[in-house]
């Protein structure tokens, strides 16, 4: 095995997501030698309960590393190779004003996409800006920052425009290769994605068969399992016979918006559920016996988290050149938008970071909705680290999912006032970002 020397520290580290990271972290031992794994959150009980349990884990896969918890951020930080980031600013409650607030002025509430998640980049971004500073001076030399913290995109692109050392990730993309993989009948590391797009806006456009320059067996899996594919995505078969590619799950919202919002408005909330999962987990969690992760566990969404999560560190750290798909400069893959706008598509993984593949131009259908999105996203990131209002409308009156005046205006003034302990920068009066605002994620 390789010599013992990778710090790795994980910031939100009292979420229900975080025993899914450390069992991928200890079936990935030989390439991704972690002598030290450091947990932080802010809240002491619910980190000692997480530590626990991840703890019992890594005792069952005879792990050889050392495993602390820490409410201390610099203590966690300091000496880092790699600041793994999932938090969330304002915990639950904040979570479940994203998703009914819009709702009021007549637009979808949504914890990434549209009014919801630009709320949420206004709490994050300078929070993750911040974290990323403070890693600048006291993490290794060449650490790296993996964001898993929604809405990714905006994070990374905010963390990238800092000139910080950082890569974004999302599980959509490695959840749909093991959906498609189980309809193929094939072993899921035999299926390269043609995934192309922003974070949560995304679509499979090819699905190769072993490797890059494999079959496309996109077409197939289309003739063969359109409907089922169409069932699991919430969206109908023709549409993705016309587009001629399988969206991300999250499309729904931009093409059905209106059953959507009156689902949501009968009580459909996302938000309540994971509320209530995360309270039984965590009472799980303190089962002193339990020491492997709970069924319930797949519920609370997040599916091979832990193995992309790994896989990515994993090839940050030994050089592999692999290919997988993060969050990260565009470079010329996506014809159509500027080479510093963040993406999500394939990249090559090694250590000097990641090198998007250069992808097929994206048809008119495809590329005016990442566009406007990414515009969009360009104006929160700004409105994020400066605290202009006049950007935050200008943001929301971009978002497809908002897009009118009147809403535009309603829902930033009742998004400022919920929020306000958590959007200083909008307060002329309040003090800078405070990172012991920092929530862990549910």
């Amino acid at each position: 095995m390789v010599d013992v020397t990778v710090k790795l520290a994980v910031i939100g580290g009292g979420s229900s997501y975080t025993p899914e990271l450390v069992d991928g972290l200890a079936g990935f031992a030989d390439r991704l030698p972690v002598g030290e794994l450091v947990l932080h959150d802010i809240a002491p009980e619910r980190l000692a309960v997480v530590a626990g349990f991840a703890g019992r884990i890594l005792s069952r896969h005879g792990w050889p590393g050392r495993l602390r918890h820490t409410t201390s951020l610099p203590e966690a930080v300091e000496g880092a190779d790699f600041v793994v980031v999932q938090l969330r600013v304002g915990g639950q409650p904040a979570r479940l004003v994203d998703e009914t607030l819009p709702l009021a002025h007549g637009c979808l509430g949504q914890e990434t996409a549209g009014a919801g998640g630009f709320a949420k980049a206004l709490r994050t971004v300078p929070v993750v800006l911040e974290l990323a500073e403070l890693m600048d001076r006291r993490a290794a030399p060449g650490a790296w920052l993996v964001d898993f913290t929604n809405p990714v995109g905006i994070v990374t692109q905010a963390l990238l425009d800092a000139g910080h050392r950082a890569i974004g990730l999302c599980n959509v993309a490695i959840g749909l290769q093991r959906q498609f993989a189980e309809l193929l009948g094939v072993a899921p590391d035999r299926l390269a994605l043609e995934h192309v797009g922003l974070n949560h806006l995304t679509w499979e456009r090819a699905v190769r068969l072993d490797g890059e320059a494999g079959e496309d067996v996109l077409p197939e899996l289309l003739d063969a399992h359109a409907d089922a594919l169409a069932a699991h995505l919430e969206l109908p078969a023709d549409l993705l016979r016309d587009l001629g590619a399988i969206p991300s799950r999250y499309l729904r919202f931009y093409y059905r918006t209106g059953e959507l919002l009156a689902a949501q408005r009968g009580g459909d909330v996302r938000a309540r559920t994971v509320a209530r999962i995360e309270r039984e987990l965590l009472e799980l969690y303190r089962d002193p016996a339990l020491d492997t992760k709970p069924p319930q566990l797949l519920q609370r969404g997040g599916r091979h988290y832990s193995e992309a999560a790994v896989r990515l560190i994993a090839s940050l750290h030994d050089d592999r050149g692999d290919v997988q798909v993060v969050n990260v400069r565009n470079q010329g893959a996506v014809a159509g938008l500027p080479d510093d706008a963040v993406v999500e598509v394939p990249a090559r993984i090694g250590a000097g970071g990641a090198e998007p593949v250069r992808l097929r131009p994206l048809p008119p259908a495809l590329l005016g909705l990442v566009q406007q999105v990414k515009a969009y996203e360009r104006l929160a990131v700004a409105a994020a680290r400066t605290g202009d209002r006049r950007t935050a409308r200008l943001a929301l009156l971009a978002n497809p999912l908002v897009g009118e005046e009147p809403a535009a205006t309603a829902i930033l003034a009742a998004t400022l006032a919920a929020h306000r302990d958590h959007l200083p920068a909008f307060f002329p009066a309040g003090a800078g970002p405070d990172l012991n605002l920092v929530r862990a994620p549910s």
